[in-house]
């Protein structure tokens, strides 16, 4: 394993940006895909909060310096064939992954009516 991170985050926090922001606040932070799903579930922020977690495991996971400039939108939190999550590099990310010879990254996310936490390991 080269990597771990892990993140949690109160859901109202990400309520509140999403009631304050709305559109920009998403756009910002997330993709097309992540939009498309969390927006289609009952209670959008936890589901959002959950996905904004993992990315900052992630980042956590690959060691991503505080100093680094680092955009959210390189890293997506897609699902797999078995509808289990899973994280997708492009951009910077990608190649800070591969500098870093991370392989594979695998992510657990999870929720409660007030938090979301998550979970990311890098091999």
């Amino acid at each position: 394993m080269k990597g771990v991170g892990v993140d949690i985050i109160e859901i109202e926090r990400v309520r509140a940006a999403l009631d304050r922001h709305g559109d920009r606040f998403i756009r910002h932070v997330f993709l097309d895909g992540e939009v498309g799903y969390c927006s289609t579930r009952r209670d959008p922020a936890r589901h959002y909060a959950a996905r904004f977690a993992a990315k900052e495991a992630v980042v956590k996971a690959l060691a991503v310096k505080r100093s680094m400039t680092f955009l959210w939108r390189d890293i997506e939190i897609v699902r797999n064939a078995d509808g289990a999550p899973a994280v997708r590099l492009t951009g910077r990310a990608r190649k800070l992954a591969s500098a870093r010879r991370v392989r594979s990254l695998k992510v657990s996310l999870s929720h409660s009516d007030t938090h979301a936490v998550a979970m990311a390991t890098a091999h």
